[in-house]
């Protein structure tokens, strides 16, 4: 397997606090890297300093051996981040919302709407603006983004929140036809991921006082 993303001596400070120092990762091709610990040790920052969305204080990080800042337009057509928070338009539908994120993708829904509604267990809602569903039928929407990605690295903050088991279900087999392509996942969660049918690797973070 080769090296696709690497982050090496990673600092980051919030207000007076150091997060992390110090802190590699080497994710490679066909891997699942869990990043793991308590609230406040900066998994978010950690993966938002990895994507690119965040600045870190020290350290570098490089996608298949290039410095990100420097192949930036590169890095984020390999790259899909979906953050904690659902983070669709509110008053687009469950399609519309699809329609939006292929449209700044500055590309056509690789897939028939209905199909990818019926992979998400999302049926029967598509009409429905995104602000009338509950939480996890919104982290739904998001998550479709997964069938409509081909990037080779996903970077997931806290993927299973609000899902159901048959969502998590769901999340684990796509995870596994990542891997199997070759693609890698770079994920938080504070469930563990014990039923998951792929190898994880950790990377535990410690709460710096």
């Amino acid at each position: 397997m080769t090296s696709l993303l690497e982050a090496k001596g990673i600092r980051s400070i919030r207000g007076e606090r150091t997060l992390f120092n110090q802190l590699d990762l080497c994710v490679k091709t066909g891997e699942l890297w869990q990043v793991q610990g308590p609230n406040g040790a900066g998994k978010s920052s950690f993966l938002r300093i990895v994507a690119g969305l965040l600045p870190a204080q020290a350290g570098e990080v490089r996608f298949r051996g290039e410095l990100i800042q420097t192949i930036r337009s590169q890095y984020h057509s390999n790259l899909l981040f979906i953050g904690h928070k659902a983070a669709v338009k509110p008053e687009l539908t469950a399609i519309e919302n699809l329609e939006y994120y292929a449209a700044i993708q500055g590309q056509p829904l690789t897939a028939a709407p209905y199909e990818l509604l019926e992979r998400v267990g999302l049926v029967g809602l598509e009409d429905i603006p995104a602000q009338r569903l509950s939480a996890g039928q919104q982290r739904r929407i998001a998550l479709a983004r997964l069938w409509l990605s081909s990037a080779n690295l996903w970077i997931l903050d806290e993927p299973f929140t609000s899902l159901d088991v048959s969502g998590i279900a769901m999340l684990h087999e796509r995870f596994s036809w990542q891997l199997a392509r070759g693609g890698s996942v770079l994920l938080t969660s504070h469930q563990p991921l014990d039923n998951i049918p792929v190898q994880v690797n950790m990377l535990n973070l410690e709460y710096q006082h």
